[in-house]
């Protein structure tokens, strides 16, 4: 046991004080501090620029009052002034005192219609805003002209009262489905990319390794069950230790900026009443998702020769964990569909798309438990089978064969 814990600590200390780790984990937390201070660095250009004016140029004078007060209900994040003409406006969008402008004209009914003219329109915000506002104009110049009252015209546009009410005693209300559909949304991003980085460590691990004739030496000092998993749970403890520093720093910087994001709108969540039970499973799920395909991982590293080789052996795998992913980004719609709940008990798709149902849904807890067990069984095999393959894998060098190395990996047993 005590060659178990000398690997466990070299594979983890020497990951720890690789450049390349300590630059992208410091990569990763300035990426996490520009999240978490979105809102001020909007607010700060927001201010330093101001908002942006648009010209109006209504040339029948009748409705440039009641768009104004339009977008002022909407709130649009924006000016609009009025123009005498397209020329005039033209003049002050070619000289930047204007963004663009918007010409309100009449059609065969009598009714305003508009076309908005910009140096580019890729800002879509803008012209839906102006689209929204004149749609409201349209409608009140419609109502007025069938001689509707005031007070039918409100009720003609007051919003109609829709709630979702779901008949199951213990389903998820429409707030809660919101709240868990963006919190699984991200601890599926979480397994994802930690799946798919802390396996490729492992692989490019042992496949160094073997590049520099070391794995000979190994090999007859330490069983490989012993050196296969030493590696994975080095590994993991590296991979531990970086995603709760990021979720450290991630948490303070957020409890910091929490009411300039509340002031700019943007979604967040709220970590005082964060479900414990979908923070549970999300642990769950990554953990026992990392040593699933850390498991695949270490084998498939064993049978490569040369680093060059190992994204061409690992691929498979790689494409494994984005399937699953796109899998669980398109259930996040509907969680029930059938073949979502069907693949939820596949064991290379479970630690996402199970996660995603019990994160989403209420679910009968065997569900849960044939798919953490199906999962334990299945990391056992592989631990018993890449065993015998990391065994043989390791002495095998030459031009890689992809699986075809797996059964002359085996005949080394």
């Amino acid at each position: 046991m005590n060659k178990f814990w000398i690997i466990f600590w070299h594979t983890f200390t020497t990951k720890i004080k690789a450049k390349s780790f300590i630059v992208s984990t410091v990569i990763m937390m300035v990426l996490v501090l520009g999240a978490t201070n979105m809102a001020k660095f909007i607010q700060y250009f927001e201010d330093k620029k101001g908002p942006e004016t648009i010209g109006v140029v209504d040339e029948s004078g009748e409705y440039y009052t009641a768009l104004k007060q339009q977008l002022s209900v909407q709130k649009a994040d924006f000016k609009v002034t009025k123009a005498e003409s397209e020329a005039s406006a033209g003049n002050q969008e070619a000289k930047d005192k204007i963004s663009g402008y918007l010409l309100i004209n009449e059609d065969g009914q009598g009714l305003p219609s508009g076309v908005y003219k910009s140096e580019t329109i890729s800002d879509s915000t803008i012209s839906s805003q102006l689209q929204s506002a004149l749609q409201q104009v349209k409608g009140l110049q419609a109502t007025q002209k069938l001689n509707l009252k005031q007070d039918q015209i409100a009720s003609l546009y007051e919003p109609v009262q829709f709630d979702i009410v779901p008949l199951k005693k213990d389903a998820k209300t429409q707030e809660e489905l919101n709240q868990a559909r963006g919190l699984v949304y991200i601890i599926l991003f979480v397994i994802y990319f930690s799946v798919l980085m802390y396996g490729n460590m492992i692989a490019m691990e042992v496949a160094q390794e073997k590049t520099s004739r070391v794995m000979e030496i190994l090999v007859s000092s330490v069983s490989p069950v012993k050196q296969m998993f030493a590696k994975i749970f080095g590994i993991a403890l590296l991979s531990i230790s970086q995603l709760a520093l990021f979720f450290i720093v991630g948490y303070a910087s957020f409890k910091k900026n929490l009411d300039s994001i509340r002031e700019s709108g943007i979604p967040f969540f709220n970590f005082d009443e964060l479900p414990v039970a979908t923070i549970f499973y999300g642990i769950l799920f990554a953990i026992l998702g990392y040593f699933l395909y850390a498991t695949l991982a270490a084998f498939l590293g064993s049978l490569v020769s040369r680093v060059e080789d190992l994204q061409q052996t690992i691929g498979p795998m790689t494409w494994l964990v984005v399937i699953g992913f796109t899998l669980a980004m398109f259930g996040l719609g509907d969680p029930e569909l059938s073949f979502i709940k069907i693949m939820s008990f596949i064991p290379f798709f479970s630690p996402m798309l199970m996660f995603l149902r019990v994160g989403m849904l209420e679910i009968p807890i065997w569900e849960v438990l044939l798919s953490v067990g199906l999962l334990i069984v299945t990391i056992i095999v592989l631990a018993i089978f890449g065993a015998r393959v990391y065994k043989g894998g390791v002495l095998l060098y030459g031009k890689s064969s992809s699986f075809k190395d797996i059964k002359k990996a085996l005949s080394q047993n």
